[in-house]
């Protein structure tokens, strides 16, 4: 392994501290960092991702931040094809390299592959986003539940984007989309050595509800009037913005707009937290041992 280069996933739910341990992981092996948040690509989309200050970014090179437009639609499967290109390179310039983010669809895209979906038949998907534009995410998410039991219960059921690519893969198809899923994952060139960061629930929740008070404090909800024209983009359709877009339209007070986006990301947590336990190979650190995940990635990378 010790000839081997290196991906070391740091993962977890939002708030936990990411971004923090990944910094100090990159600035220990001397290299740099990809992001696999899929919010933070959107230049437009900063106070309300938690993307890394400008102090941060300057600290340690970054990837895929502020990468896109957000008129620009980005997929898992881009990401993967964009990362793997940029690895390659990487790599010959650094034995290690660190993926830090909490989307876990993208980074598994990196570490696994995705699956080889179908392309959905003509005018399926157009239908499906009328279908969620007019009468929401709910009606959508009851008709997968009915076709795809088994991903529904394991999937982001808030998330729009997610729930459309299911079932327009399944009224393409006739089949569900958990049929096509792979069954075991693609080979990758390098070795992936995977952190995850965890501490006491009632901790995380309070980091997340003070996160969210200092995005208000920081023009939070200017950052989402600025969005306004680009408001149907999927991106836009997430916890953070959604909850502003109601306020906005007179749906909800400014309080109730504060307390359901702390609601909303505490529930979002718990469905991070959920995702990457599936893997068993993840381990498990204190968002502050950064010592300790320092001396497990060394000897995974090297192991004497």
């Amino acid at each position: 392994m010790a000839d081997a280069k290196t991906l070391i996933c740091v993962v977890g739910p939002t708030a936990v501290g990411k971004t923090t341990a990944g910094i100090q992981l990159a600035e220990h092996f001397q290299t740099v960092i990809l992001s696999a948040d899929s919010r933070q690509f959107y230049r437009e989309m900063t106070i309300g991702t938690a993307k890394p200050s400008d102090e941060e970014l300057a600290a340690v090179p970054h990837y895929f931040i502020n990468s896109h437009h957000i008129t620009e639609d980005y997929s898992a499967g881009d990401f993967e094809r964009d990362a793997l290109s940029l690895l390659a390179k990487l790599f010959l310039q650094h034995d290690v390299v660190v993926l830090v983010g909490g989307s876990g669809l993208f980074v598994r895209a990196i570490c696994q592959g995705l699956d080889n979906l179908p392309k959905p038949l003509p005018g399926v998907r157009d239908r499906l986003n009328d279908l969620y534009r007019q009468k929401g995410l709910a009606p959508l998410r009851s008709l997968l539940q009915q076709v795809d039991p088994e991903y529904f219960h394991e999937m982001d059921t808030q998330n729009p984007q997610r729930v459309i690519r299911a079932l327009e893969v399944y009224e393409s198809t006739g089949m569900p989309f958990s049929h096509f899923r792979r069954g075991q994952a693609a080979k990758r060139l390098f070795n992936v050595v995977t952190i995850g960061l965890d501490t006491n629930r009632e901790v995380l929740y309070q980091r997340i509800n003070s996160r969210v008070d200092a995005m208000v404090a920081a023009g939070l909800l200017d950052e989402v009037e600025s969005l306004l024209p680009y408001r149907h983009k999927a991106p836009l359709q997430t916890v953070g913005y959604a909850e502003w877009f109601d306020y906005l339209d007179g749906k909800c007070s400014r309080a109730e707009a504060v307390a359901k986006m702390k609601q909303n990301t505490r529930r979002y947590a718990k469905r991070q937290l959920t995702w990457f336990r599936k893997d068993a190979a993840t381990a498990w650190f204190a968002p502050e041992d950064i010592a300790g995940m320092i001396a497990y990635a060394s000897y995974r990378i090297n192991p004497r």
